[in-house]
């Protein structure tokens, strides 16, 4: 693997860790009131995401797997959700304008995942001589 990928990754896990993480634990420490459980459970796990990713900064490659479910759970929301409201023009100003423009920046993940690595390694699987 190419040392700008493992930069890269690194890049990705400090951003996650610190800009999610702020975000994340601010929502979570200044809630007022009971929880509605559905947004309880997205902030939890986005914090659980961020907090993992402290060991991406230190162990990159090993922590692909995490930005594989990122890019997952982001692409396959901008396309169930985002991408109809768009298409029928009624995206600006709808609840969901803010969460797609936060999950666009999917494409930061997409570009610092090592690709070639992570066929090799999840995906090839060679005959067995």
């Amino acid at each position: 693997m190419r040392r700008i990928n493992v930069y890269l990754l690194r890049l990705v896990f400090v951003l996650m860790f610190f800009v999610l993480g702020k975000d994340c634990w601010t929502h979570i420490f200044t809630h007022k009131g009971a929880w509605e459980p559905a947004s309880a459970i997205a902030w939890c796990v986005w914090t659980g995401f961020a907090m993992v990713a402290g060991l991406g900064i230190l162990h990159p490659v090993k922590m692909v797997p995490i930005l594989l479910l990122e890019i997952f759970y982001k692409v396959l929301w901008l396309i169930v959700v985002a991408y109809p409201l768009w298409a029928k023009g009624t995206l600006a100003g709808s609840p969901a304008e803010g969460t797609t423009a936060v999950f666009l920046w999917v494409i930061l993940p997409i570009v610092a995942v090592p690709w070639g690595y992570v066929f090799v390694t999840y995906f090839y699987l060679p005959k067995k001589a």
